[in-house]
């Protein structure tokens, strides 16, 4: 996708697969504190680079997602971006498949080391969910990876009934036809609810259950139709039931996966501010 357009000098691009794309960032090394690693990914002073896992939203443009990534590039962070399908959604088990890859790539070599930090946005979010599910079910196997994820924000995260689902897929596949689809889609889930809403329920119950305990921030609204803010504060409340430190940037009035448009300077500070937190270089970038 970002191949497609102008990328920040000194950042290379190398495909991995169809969906998921490596940007290896040269223009800056980081001055993340980490045990010494040496090897792919490592620093000039031989610390592991940190690695941005991007998961953006459906009908995302290149133009805007390299506005975010470019965020990043200039603090040295490389990106490895993994985009969703629609029919990764609709038949869970694909889902599944697919964020078994990922988890994959990112215990590949050039990756094992890397402190990370998940950036999901919308249906993102639900590729993340599908791999926490992976996480959850084999621990021992995942619990290295779960701690190198140093921090995870949430940008219009879909939240709420399957109502919000069915007009999340009309809103960001087919918007001529959003009605008729939301419709379609609900009539497709009751008629194979084994094969998705129970899917579903599951990966919901492993999210509000997160095998993650690393520091978490979510951007939403409340006049986002994808998005419920109730349900998201309760999520949140829940998290920080169990110790997880939550940080939150609400807006009464915003873009579902667009704050950053409409709030730049607050969505900066609040994107600053938390990898502060969590020891993470600040970001110097002005949008």
């Amino acid at each position: 996708m970002l191949g497609r357009t102008a990328i920040t000098s000194g950042v290379t691009v190398q495909k991995i697969s169809k969906t998921i794309t490596f940007f290896c960032n040269d223009t800056l090394t980081s001055s993340i504190t980490s045990r010494p690693a040496g090897g792919p990914g490592a620093t000039s002073a031989d610390q592991p680079k940190p690695l941005l896992l991007f998961l953006p939203w459906l009908g995302s443009r290149p133009q805007t997602i390299t506005k975010y990534c470019e965020i990043y590039f200039r603090t040295g962070f490389d990106v490895l971006m993994v985009e969703s399908e629609v029919s990764q959604f609709l038949w869970p088990r694909w889902g599944l498949e697919y964020s078994a890859r990922v988890l994959d790539v990112l215990e590949d070599e050039r990756f094992s080391q890397r402190p990370l930090l998940v950036h999901a946005f919308s249906i993102g979010g639900y590729t993340f969910g599908q791999m926490l599910v992976h996480m959850a079910r084999d621990g021992q196997r995942y619990r290295g990876l779960a701690q190198r994820i140093r921090g995870h924000i949430y940008d219009s995260l879909v939240i709420g009934s399957l109502e919000r689902m069915a007009i999340g897929l009309g809103k960001n596949v087919f918007p001529r036809f959003e009605g008729l689809v939301r419709r379609l889609s609900l009539l497709y889930f009751r008629m194979f609810k084994k094969q998705t809403v129970d899917y579903f329920n599951a990966a919901i119950k492993v999210f509000w259950n997160s095998p993650l305990t690393s520091p978490a921030l979510f951007f939403y609204c409340e006049n986002d139709m994808l998005s419920d803010p109730e349900d998201l504060e309760e999520l949140i409340t829940c998290w920080q039931s169990r110790g997880i430190t939550v940080e939150k940037q609400k807006w009464k009035e915003s873009i579902h996966a667009a704050h950053l448009r409409a709030h730049p300077q607050e969505y900066l500070s609040a994107l600053d501010s938390f990898m502060q937190s969590i020891s993470i270089v600040p970001l110097k970038a002005k949008m």
